[in-house]
Parts: C-alpha cells; sequence; structure tokens
C-alpha cells in the first residue's frame, strides 16, 4: 500500500492507496513543532487503530510540503522509522511531467505542481484547480499539461479569524449555507457573506482565467479541491468537479514517476 502524505499550511492530510483508490485518509492539524518521533507516533497511531488496515503494510511513502520544517522532519520519520520503504519527497529534481512556464519556477509550491499533474491526469485540459486551503489559490493549466499561472486570494478561514478579530460585535461562526441569502440575523449574515461572497469570487476570477487560457472558455475543466471546498461547490456555477483527494492523486502519480 501507498501512504501519501499533504502537509499544508495548516492541516496536513494523508490517504493510503490500494491501486488507485484511497481506502483511508485522515485530517490532521499542521504543527512545525513535532519532531520527526512525534510524527511517527501519530501515523503508527492512525495505521493501528484503522479497522480497514489490520495487517495492512506500506510499502510505498510520497511526501509534499508546503513547510519547510515539517518537510525535514518528515524526512527524517521516514529515516528513523520506514527505513526499509521507498520515499518520494516532491522537491527539486523530482519528475512531474509537468512543465512551470512561471518567472521563477522555484517559488511554486510543490501542492500546485502535483494537484496540476493529477487534475491533467484525471481530466485532461485546458484546465483550472481551485484550492480552498489556507489561501484560496487558482491554478492555469494549459491544454498542453503546462503549469502557466496563478492566481492567490485569502482563505475562507483567514476572512473569517480576520472579521472576527475586527469586527468588535461580530464573532466566528460555523460555516455552513444560510437559510437565504437575505440574512434576518448577524449569525446567518455573517454566514451568507462568507459562503456566497467566496462563490462570486470564485465565478470571477475563474471566468477571467478561462477567457486567458483557452479560445473556447467553455472548454476548460474547472476541478474543485481542498478542505474547504464543500462549502462553495453548491454554489458555484463555474466548477465542473469536486476532487477532494487531488493532491493524494497527484502524489500517487508522481511516486510512480519516481520510485524505480
Amino acid at each position: 500500500m501507498l501512504l501519501t502524505i499533504d502537509v499544508g499550511n495548516t492541516h496536513t492530510v494523508l490517504g493510503l492507496f490500494e491501486g488507485e483508490d484511497v481506502i483511508e485518509h485522515w485530517r490532521l492539524a499542521t504543527d512545525a513543532r513535532r519532531t520527526a518521533d512525534e510524527i511517527a507516533v501519530v501515523l503508527q497511531g492512525l495505521l493501528t487503530q484503522s479497522p480497514l488496515l489490520k495487517g495492512a503494510d506500506i510499502d510505498g511513502i510520497a511526501i509534499c510540503s508546503t513547510v519547510p520544517s515539517v518537510l525535514n522532519e518528515m524526512r527524517e520519520m521516514c529515516r528513523r522509522y520506514y527505513g526499509d520503504v521507498n520515499a518520494v519527497i516532491v522537491e527539486p529534481g523530482i519528475r512531474t511531467g509537468v512543465p512551470v512556464r512561471m518567472d521563477n519556477p522555484k517559488e511554486v509550491g510543490s501542492d500546485r505542481i502535483v494537484n496540476a499533474l493529477a487534475a491533467i491526469d484525471q481530466y485532461g485540459g485546458p484546465c483550472v484547480i481551485v484550492d480552498f486551503g489556507t489561501a484560496t489559490s487558482f491554478d492555469a493549466v494549459s491544454a498542453k499539461g503546462e503549469y502557466v499561472g496563478a492566481v492567490t486570494a485569502p482563505g475562507i478561514e483567514i476572512s473569517v479569524d480576520a472579521l472576527a478579530a475586527a469586527g468588535a460585535q461580530l464573532h466566528k461562526v460555523e460555516l455552513v449555507r444560510p437559510r437565504s441569502v437575505i440574512a434576518k440575523n448577524t449569525v446567518e449574515a455573517l454566514q451568507a457573506g462568507i459562503i456566497y461572497g467566496f462563490a462570486g469570487q470564485v465565478d470571477g476570477i475563474v471566468e477571467r482565467i478561462a477567457a486567458e487560457l483557452a479560445d473556447d472558455p467553455d472548454e476548460v475543466t474547472v476541478v474543485a479541491t481542498g478542505g474547504h471546498a464543500g462549502l462553495v461547490v453548491g454554489e458555484s456555477r463555474s466548477i465542473d468537479v469536486h476532487e477532494p483527494w487531488l493532491t493524494l492523486i497527484g502524489l500517487r502519480l508522481i511516486y510512480h514517476r519516481n520510485a524505480a
């Protein structure tokens, strides 16, 4: 089985593949203070507690990270506790098959390249990936499978926290769809602003990207992923596909390109 680990700024998502299928998954808070030993304890606890994985063996690990300090500890964890398991870490020198057409390709986060590879493999190009994470990121991929550019906006969680911190009479609310757009109380007013506001932002940015990306914008496939995607997908008119495991799928593909 292949263990895939996507370390984001806020959350770390782990998925276990059997062939091409995700058979188990977990979401953890990303903690830059965790040592390699602590990460190993948490990982082994998750693996042993899952009723789906009794006696399962990990024969490969694939990792990408946007947090350098966590990546260093992940690397050490693999060396100390999984030394006999082939580990592929997405970093310079790893074959992804995705040409990066940016002014400085090193600036592009590894997770964004991984997502681009998965989207091209699953849905073809041209496409736009909308990743609802700490930031809301929009990644443009050409019909040739090239990563051609990006847009980055504040994420949903960051926006909610900033609004609660700056408004004396405002507070954090549960992120659910309100009864209507025109709210009758403060909680639902905040929910409407957050959910419909981000849906409108997504539609506006995707429309502009698609117009630049292809002669026929209708040919562009829009793929949503990330922890908060489920909040917006149902309210956006531009999102075609919701794939929560897009990054994990990309890690599986990269592992098989590099494991040998």
